[in-house]
């Protein structure tokens, strides 16, 4: 029987064969006494992709967000950021228990935010009011289906919190999707933002590990506030070599997935009980609606897998299903016959 295809989420992947070899190479250290040699180089070649003076590796995106909450904030403050947003719904509370903040959610457009809904939502200069003191956008936008945040929207949300004083971070978990989607360098995002997060561990293959990034002081006090959360990995140059390789090998591919999720999204467009349209699928995430009158997401997700397909549900009537390296175009061919087999069947 095949293995599954298992579009669940971009984080299923598994190191390639290649990546398995230069991790079983990789000269290691201390890291927590700065020594590890494969970390460094990974930090410093992070900092120069996005154009920011120093990076530090973290265990998880989880992590690399809340200590740019921390870094950027004092107990008592407010965040702004979409209601949609990682932070706000996947993070367990992080920022409420870690760094005493509130956090103020606006509806996007499929995840993303307007400057001038940023504009509304600061507040005044009241006692009775939590200061409003950082934006956190996310691009790629998970729960907007993969969406794009448009550069020109980066660059006047910005404007806004300069005027305003405020910091902005970015949750880049997928920010290489977005850069491969539009062709624009990470760099050209990570401008507008003091500090920024990407992950490893989804399209770009690593098994491990997140970066975040911003000038040298901001990530001084980010390692202290890492070593609080016990995230000292000591030899994990293992871990690290895995991002460099992914870094180097991984990121002009994920156009592939771009591919996979749009011949996804069509295939699903032309059945008769899904719901979806092609255009909104821009990167690697297709999330579609169940519309059969005897169908939902759950007995679709359970019928799927008895036929070898993972899929996420996503809400009673929503299903999530990401491309990424470990699916080629006859998987997701696969996944198709498979939706339609169940839904002649139903």
């Amino acid at each position: 029987m095949p293995s599954p295809v298992d579009l669940r989420s971009d984080t299923v992947t598994k190191p390639t064969p290649e990546m398995r070899e230069v991790m079983t190479k990789a000269p290691v250290g201390d890291d927590v006494f700065g020594e590890d040699p494969s970390i460094n180089a990974l930090q410093e070649k992070a900092a120069a992709l996005l154009g920011h003076e120093d990076a530090l590796f973290v265990p998880s995106g989880t992590m690399a967000n809340q200590l740019a909450i921390k870094v950027l904030t004092r107990a008592g403050d407010e965040v702004l950021l979409e209601a949609g947003s990682h932070p706000y719904n996947s993070e367990s509370g992080g920022a409420a228990v870690f760094s005493s903040v509130q956090l103020h959610v606006l509806n996007g457009k499929r995840g993303l935010l307007e400057p001038e809904q940023i504009e509304n939502a600061i507040r005044p200069d009241d006692i009775h009011c939590a200061p409003t003191r950082a934006v956190c956008l996310e691009n790629t936008h998970n729960r907007g289906g993969g969406s794009i945040y448009p550069i020109e929207t980066v660059a006047a949300v910005r404007e806004v919190a300069k005027s305003h004083g405020l910091s902005m971070h970015l949750d880049g978990a997928r920010l290489f999707n977005a850069c491969a989607a539009t062709g624009l360098k990470p760099s050209d995002y990570a401008q507008y933002f003091d500090t920024v997060s990407f992950c490893l561990s989804k399209g770009l293959g690593a098994p491990v590990g997140s970066l975040i990034a911003g000038s040298k002081p901001i990530i001084k006090e980010a390692l202290r506030w890492r070593k609080v959360l016990g995230g000292g990995m000591r030899q994990a140059g293992i871990l690290a070599a895995a991002g460099i390789y992914a870094l180097d090998h991984h990121v002009e591919r994920l156009v592939e997935d771009h591919s996979n999720a749009k011949l996804l999204a069509q295939g699903l467009s032309e059945l008769d009980g899904i719901e979806i349209d092609p255009v909104d699928v821009e990167t690697n995430i297709v999330i579609f609606q169940v519309t059969h009158p005897r169908l939902n997401a759950s007995n679709v997700t359970n019928r799927l897998k008895a036929h070898g397909v993972l899929v996420l549900p996503w809400t009673s009537d929503q299903i999530r299903a990401v491309t990424h390296l470990d699916v080629n175009r006859t998987g997701v061919e696969r996944a198709l016959t498979a939706i339609e087999t169940i839904l002649k069947e139903s």
